[in-house]
């Protein structure tokens, strides 16, 4: 029965409209009575179409004339060479691109098939996903009835292939010549290049159906194999291309350039697949397979979300790649580790201290939001760097470096119950680094800031955290305050200071920015061979970090005064400045505070550095799992395992208690460690 709409009146079914236009020898060019079909089609059940077509020879023989006259004489290689394929060399052109095609599609050319498929389906997904759920047979018969299911070895469609693929050829090796394209693959600088003998091939294949318009590809035909071979090459050139990012880096363009060429390379292997017939049944298939191409392409032409998965994918493996390595520093493995990483922790504690007094003097100093963020901003900064390059650690910078390695640590092993119980074990050797950071910045946080502003009391008589000592306990009280949400901002800074570290240090290596230091004639020259190579490894080393930790502290810094000038609440609560400005509160009102407000606000520091900590980290994790493709189907397992371990063995997850998987977690990190920068 025809599943009608409220709105549908009965000259709308199938039946009557395939009357209306085809009870004659319609000679029309107009788009509309397809259209009409098409939607009528959707409201009714296929098989009463199939049957109506079957019981009436003429509206079925003038339907099919209709259909081949005005797909007559329309090209259809755009479809196949342009959509679904990315037309610029960067993301945001690209990007730019499909929201304005989105919003205001363009216009064609109306002797195109792309045109046609415009105009008749407006909503080319649904009408795929429509047709794809009709049974094979039925919609072979459809094929049949309408006298289209040998389209393929008609000669103007053979020709449009063949034409499509040669367009996509010669692009494809401009794309592939570009000499920062070539660089991400030395490896063939010494072997004849794929693309060149595609291209070849494909020469070879275009004058034999020149010569021949009756030529027709069979699978076991010579010409057909060696596209065959070297479109395989050419893929694993670009497999080589992306494998090498982690030792050569990428940019943007180049990214965008790789994806461009397997696009259209992946292209070019579907219309070949196309050509291949080798028996009756292949080519109603085949005719079919290239309907259902067309749509598809169409449907994913202007796809947001496909082009910002694809585009930044590789780019965040990248960023997690360089970020890991970073992260394995952070993950304590024996008890000598566990109290090194305390004494860090401990030195980045001190510093904080003096940085939280340091904020409460530059709050008191009248002025602008724009200064206050100013005067924040560099002191953070200032702070943060200063941490780094010491070889200090502050607690909740590690997530976002070490989630990156855990996700490594699990694309790359093979993901059996063993090996979760392994990772279960890295993870609490993960969680007790984390923990006895948290622990060396709150003891040192605390009373530094404490003797520093009593100190400045003893020296100058005054006590200079009584005026904003309420604001300061207040602000630690989550029943009175957004101190949760301004903790989960800060996460999210601390998130985006791990992406900056990433795509910095990506950035070194593939610009080869140290390289270009020490081999710099002007340095060489004015300051000597030795201070250049100590520059260039100074750099190497460090740059990406001092780079992340200043915008960290910008980010920290520019919040407060920027959501005071909006007129929002909007500020950062960070675990180890938590302590030091309670501190400061507890000594501005001389110590004179009540019960809750004592406990409220020591809580509230855990609470803050738990949020902290869940924030980066998962946001981390996401990235790092998203960028490995590590399936998520897993993670459920994989939490599971973790809490059955902690279950077992809770004090691990504390403190560094030896165990037999000590081990393999060690092999685990270093299977992952990343591949060294080379030239190229």
């Amino acid at each position: 029965m025809p599943a009608m709409g409220i709105f549908n009146s009965d000259k709308n079914t199938f039946t009557a409209v395939l009357k209306k236009y085809f009870s004659f020898r319609n000679e029309t060019s107009s788009l509309e009575p397809l259209h009409e079909i098409l939607e009528s089609v959707r409201r009714t059940d296929f098989s009463d179409v199939l049957d109506h077509l079957r019981a009436n020879e003429t509206l079925r023989i003038n339907l099919g004339y209709y259909i081949r006259h005005v797909f007559a004489g329309k090209s259809f290689n755009l479809s196949l060479t342009e959509a679904n394929i990315l037309s610029e060399y960067a993301f945001l052109p690209e990007f730019r691109k499909r929201m304005l095609n989105k919003i205001l599609p363009p216009v064609e050319s109306e002797n195109t098939v792309w045109y046609l498929i415009d105009y008749v389906s407006v909503r080319t997904a649904k009408d795929l996903v429509y047709f794809r759920n009709i049974p094979e047979q039925d919609m072979d018969e459809l094929f049949r009835l309408l006298g289209i299911s040998a389209l393929i070895v008609k000669k103007p469609v053979k020709k449009e292939l063949f034409f499509a693929m040669n367009i996509l050829a010669w692009r494809v090796i401009g794309n592939a010549l570009d000499v920062e394209v070539v660089n991400m693959a030395p490896e063939y600088k010494n072997f004849d290049n794929p693309f060149l003998a595609l291209q070849d091939e494909m020469d070879v294949l275009t004058r034999e159906f020149r010569e021949n318009s009756d030529f027709q590809l069979h699978s076991k035909d010579v010409h057909y194999k060696q596209v065959k071979i070297y479109l395989t090459q050419c893929q694993e050139f670009i497999d080589l291309a992306f494998k090498n990012s982690s030792k050569y880096g990428i940019s943007g363009k180049i990214n965008q350039s790789l994806l461009k060429i397997r696009q259209q390379l992946n292209r070019m292997q579907d219309i070949l697949n196309l050509l291949v017939i080798d028996d009756e049944n292949d080519v109603r298939v085949k005719s079919k397979q290239l309907v259902f191409n067309i749509m598809e392409y169409k449907s994913h032409k202007n796809n947001i979300r496909e082009l910002v998965a694809d585009s930044s994918t590789l780019m965040s493996h990248l960023i997690t790649n360089h970020t890991a390595e970073t992260g394995t520093q952070y993950i304590t493995s024996s008890f000598r580790d566990y109290i090194k990483m305390f004494w860090k922790a401990s030195g980045g504690g001190v510093i904080v201290g003096a940085l939280v007094v340091l904020k409460l003097f530059y709050g008191a100093i009248p002025g602008s939001d724009f200064s206050h963020a100013l005067l924040y901003s560099i002191n953070y900064a200032m702070g943060f760097i200063m941490i780094y390059l010491m070889k200090f650690t502050l607690a909740t910078k590690q997530p976002a470096m070490t989630a990156a390695t855990m996700a490594k640590v699990l694309s790359e092993g093979q993901n059996t119950r063993k090996n979760y119980s392994d990772f279960a074990h890295l993870v609490s050797k993960l969680f007790r680094s984390q923990f006895i950071a948290f622990v060396g910045n709150v003891l040192w946080s605390f009373p530094v800031a404490l003797a520093i502003i009593y100190g400045l009391d003893v020296l100058f008589q005054e006590n200079f955290a009584a005026e904003k000592a309420t604001k300061l306990l207040n602000d630690h009280d989550p029943f009175n305050s957004k101190a949760i949400l301004h903790a989960c901002i800060a996460g999210f800074y601390l998130f985006i200071s791990g992406i900056i570290s990433g795509n910095v240090a990506n950035n070194a290596v593939f610009y080869q920015i140290p390289k270009r230091i020490a081999k710099n004639p002007l340095i060489n020259q004015i300051l000597g061979p030795k201070i250049a190579r100590t520059a260039s490894g100074f750099y190497a080393r460090n740059w990406a970090g001092i780079v992340s930790n200043f915008w960290f502290g910008v980010c920290l810094g520019a919040t407060g005064p920027i959501g005071s000038f909006l007129g929002l609440d909007l500020d950062i609560r960070h675990i180890t400045f938590a302590a030091g400005n309670v501190a400061l509160g507890f000594y501005g009102k001389g110590f004179s505070v009540d019960t809750y407000t004592l406990w409220i606000s020591l809580i509230t520091v855990f609470i803050i550095g738990f949020f902290n900590f869940a924030v980066s980290f998962g946001l981390s994790m996401v990235l790092a799992f998203r960028s490995r493709k590590v399936n998520f189907g897993e993670v459920k397992e994989i939490y599971k395992e973790i809490f059955r371990y902690f279950l077992k063995n809770p004090l691990r997850f504390f403190f560094p208690i030896r165990s037999f998987l000590d081990g393999r977690a060690k092999e685990m990190m270093e299977k992952t460690l990343p591949t060294k920068s080379e030239d190229r």
